[in-house]
């Protein structure tokens, strides 16, 4: 499952600063982006929704000067990046209030059964936990469905290390899994992730 490129005709016009084409393009990549962003910054929807609407912003003022040789996807996902961090470590340099995650809303599944939600909710938590270059990595593989060549132009790290993030974000997800008690068949294990 990978992002689709834009209609290059689309793009083109966006580039010439065509508004309607410009709203294809940002309802085609909207959602994904938010999905992503939002696993970044740990599940705080303001947070994600603002960086979200400052990448589109970015890159509608970047479209003109977009050059083509590389995937549309790989550029969105750069800026997405350096976006989300800078907002990382202008948090970081920010004293920080404390919070219960107990007051912290959960995410709720419709119809799943309890022990699936369960599991979802630690996989999350597991992934949370990650490191943000390894999380970087894991998001934009099994979550936005980006290929590893994609991953590695979006975040400017090679193909090698790439393959490395992803192979330690999934070792370290399994892990923290193991350590909650929760479990997965190798299928199943994936099945839930891309679902979840």
């Amino acid at each position: 499952m990978s992002l689709p490129q834009p209609d290059l005709a689309v793009l083109r016009k966006a580039q010439r600063g065509d508004e309607r084409a410009f709203a294809i393009i940002l309802r085609t990549y909207e959602t994904p982006v938010y999905n992503y962003v939002l696993r970044l910054t740990n599940g705080d929807k303001s947070l994600a929704e603002d960086l979200t609407q400052e990448v589109f912003m970015r890159v509608f003022q970047g479209l003109p000067r977009f050059s083509l040789r590389c995937k549309f996807t790989t550029w969105l996902f750069q800026v997405t990046k350096n976006r989300v961090l800078d907002e990382l470590r202008a948090k970081e340099r920010r004293p920080h209030a404390s919070v219960n995650l107990d007051d912290a809303p959960h995410l709720e599944a419709l119809e799943q059964p309890a022990e699936r939600v369960e599991a979802i909710d630690g996989l999350w938590r597991a992934i949370d936990a990650l490191p943000v270059d390894l999380k970087m990595a894991l998001l934009l593989r099994d979550v936005v469905g980006l290929s590893y060549n994609e991953i590695a132009d979006s975040l400017e790290i090679t193909l090698a290390t790439v393959k490395w993030r992803i192979f330690k974000a999934r070792e370290d997800v399994q892990i923290g899994l193991a350590r909650e008690g929760i479990t997965f068949g190798s299928s199943q294990s994936s099945e839930t992730f891309a679902s979840a």
